[in-house]
């Protein structure tokens, strides 16, 4: 009887180690498969694009296909900040086919309220100007096209004086003009005496 026992047990452990090495057969198939999608992917995209421009080996051909993009995008101001990227994506629909929509967001992810929208046809960026100050979720839309940032090219922007601080201008310090006094050249006023404080006042 004890015999009978094990010999159970011994089939049960070999039949669920044979599915565990089953799923394990399983799941390195897929993660081979999800590697050669993602060679497949990033073979059709480029491997310039999307990499930092100073990881690039040509800047001038990344520099290049990022105006070519930017030609075939818009700025859109003004958005709600409820706004999805596919409500933004239906209200662009009939300029052309829109490639990609971005709703910038600050490091909390709360959206900025500006968007950017990319279409496939250069010539959909003509038809998407035509929707400025159109409206979406009761808000007029500031649409314009997108202008490309060159790099190391800043605007420059006048430094605000912090109140905290105390102004500090940028123009060269002028000793102000010396003043006379009203009444007389030279008079010095007489010196007063020191009041004297008594604790019977």
């Amino acid at each position: 009887m004890e015999d009978d026992v094990e010999m159970a047990a011994g089939e049960n452990g070999a039949g669920e180690l044979d599915d565990m090495k089953k799923r394990l057969k399983e799941m390195e198939d897929e993660a081979v498969a999800l590697r050669e999608m993602q060679a497949k992917v990033e073979k059709e995209m480029g491997s310039v694009q999307g990499l930092p421009l100073f990881l690039c080996a040509d800047p001038a051909a990344n520099q290049a296909n990022k105006e070519e993009v930017d030609s075939r995008s818009v700025f859109v101001g003004n958005v709600d900040y409820s706004c999805t990227p596919e409500e933004v994506q239906q209200h662009f629909q009939a300029c052309g086919t829109v490639n990609r929509v971005t709703i910038r967001t600050n490091k909390f992810g709360q959206p900025k309220g500006y968007a950017y929208v990319e279409f496939v046809e250069p010539e959909a960026v003509q038809e998407a100007l035509l929707l400025n100050e159109s409206e979406l979720h009761g808000r007029q839309l500031k649409v314009s096209a997108k202008r490309t940032n060159v790099p190391g090219m800043k605007p420059y922007h006048a430094r605000r004086p912090n109140p905290y601080m105390g102004f500090r201008g940028r123009t060269p310090f002028m000793p102000a003009p010396y003043f006379f006094p009203p009444f007389g050249y030279g008079k010095i006023p007489r010196a007063r005496a020191p009041m004297r404080y008594s604790p019977y006042f």
